[in-house]
């Protein structure tokens, strides 16, 4: 049976997915997870357990579990994953991007310096170590501007300051998350330090799609319609095909098309964010992996097709460059967290499935556990999926479900020591 490496965390809602895909298509999945190697097998799946931070190790791990029957190919789910899955890759002779590139678009000062040096539009940005004086910082800034951690996904950890006084305040915020436990646990260098970048006006957008060879194939341009001017940047609502007129579409896709190559990606997984103004296209990201969390469901292609499916047929060297997507609107929202407390139940759940349009409302908050909004929060409630004749009318039955909903949230006790 073929076999693709799947690079995941133990966290990734996506692993699910690719696990149902791989059983339509007839593969073998092996997962490279960071999960506990001290269990006796927990997911009873062969996992090979790794170690993100420990690349040679994971490495040495995964290619003396697979000596004898080598994969086919490799795919990282999420964003910690991608350098060791181009490891991976390079070590079984399978066509990826180098690992340098995958480095590269896990840390957000690289990847800006990269797309600047290639004369592509990018904001103004600096490099702070998280032990700089905040309030000399803030003196020097032309506002507004952005606060941003370099490797945090999610929108965590990002804020947009208009004036010094609440400059200081972020930075500050934004040192405590990076110090949070969670976070120290990636054993990250890059965790040291925080982006500083001016703030780009504009609409936003994400591009999904594949490298083949250097050739890149997009599947979808999303729209974001929910302004992200800040104080925070939380997403909520992805919907596609694009309402923007086809030009735009076009200088988007050939402007992602443009920092993938200045990253050096070369094979495999695309996402990426980006803001469009009359001064142009600024690529914010370019991820080498697919889209993540549940958002995947909300792309579909002839057929019937999941992008997991078409991510494993890409990977086992099939042609899926004249892949399309399916010709209904579709649109995902990632529920919010509205404050933090004390998560006990969602209601109104069956009346939101009930709105024309509405695929499927999944929440994925775990009863009793504590939910933190942005920009310390990493996760959502859940998320609600729809089809539909256009994208409006895709967005319209999101909106109308989460109208329906109701987040029953407590206020957390304080406990005495």
């Amino acid at each position: 049976m073929t076999r693709v490496v799947i690079c995941a965390t133990t966290t990734g809602y996506q692993t699910r997915s690719f696990g149902e895909a791989a059983r339509r298509l007839g593969i073998e999945l092996i997962f490279a997870t960071d999960r506990c190697d001290r269990l006796d097998d927990p997911w009873a799946d062969s996992a090979i357990p790794v170690r993100f931070h420990l690349e040679d190790a994971s490495l040495d791990a995964v290619v003396t579990a697979l000596a004898d029957a080598p994969p086919a190919g490799v795919i990282a789910v999420g964003d910690r994953p991608t350098v060791l899955a181009a490891r991976i890759a390079a070590a079984f002779g399978l066509p990826g991007s180098r690992p340098e590139a995958a480095a590269a678009t896990r840390n957000k000062f690289t990847s800006h310096t990269a797309v600047k040096a290639a004369g592509l539009p990018t904001a103004d940005f600096e490099l702070v170590p998280l032990s700089a004086d905040a309030t000399t910082l803030a003196r020097r800034c032309r506002y507004p501007v952005v606060i941003k951690p370099l490797a945090l996904s999610g929108s965590r950890g990002v804020m947009r300051v208009d004036e010094s006084s609440a400059f200081v305040s972020a930075f500050e915020r934004l040192r405590r998350l990076l110090q949070a436990p969670d976070v120290r646990l990636e054993h990250d260098p890059v965790h040291e330090h925080a982006l500083i970048e001016s703030f780009i006006p504009g609409p936003e957008f994400a591009v999904e799609g594949v490298l083949t060879r250097g050739e890149f194939t997009p599947f979808a341009v999303f729209d974001k319609p929910d302004p992200l001017d800040g104080p925070l940047f939380e997403e909520t609502i992805y919907v596609t095909p694009s309402r923007h007129d086809a030009a735009v579409e076009q200088r988007i896709i050939a402007s992602v098309a443009d920092a993938a190559r200045a990253l050096g990606l070369w094979h495999g997984p695309v996402h990426a964010e980006c803001r469009v103004n009359d001064a142009g296209v600024y690529v914010l990201e370019v991820a080498a992996r697919p889209i993540g969390g549940l958002c995947s469901k909300a792309l579909r292609f002839a057929g019937g097709a999941s992008l997991e499916e078409v991510l494993l047929r890409h990977a086992i060297g099939e042609d899926v460059r004249g892949t399309v997507r399916e010709a209904a609107a579709s649109a995902v929202m990632m529920i919010p967290i509205p404050r933090r407390g004390v998560f006990r139940r969602v209601e109104g759940v069956d009346a939101a499935r009930e709105i024309d349009g509405i695929d499927e409302v999944t929440i994925t908050a775990k009863p009793d556990g504590v939910l933190v909004p942005l920009p310390e929060g990493r996760s959502y409630l859940g998320f609600i999926f729809a089809r539909g004749p256009s994208a409006a009318a895709a967005e319209r039955a999101l909106r109308l479900a989460h109208a329906r909903l109701r987040f029953v949230i407590e206020r957390e006790i304080a406990l005495r020591a």
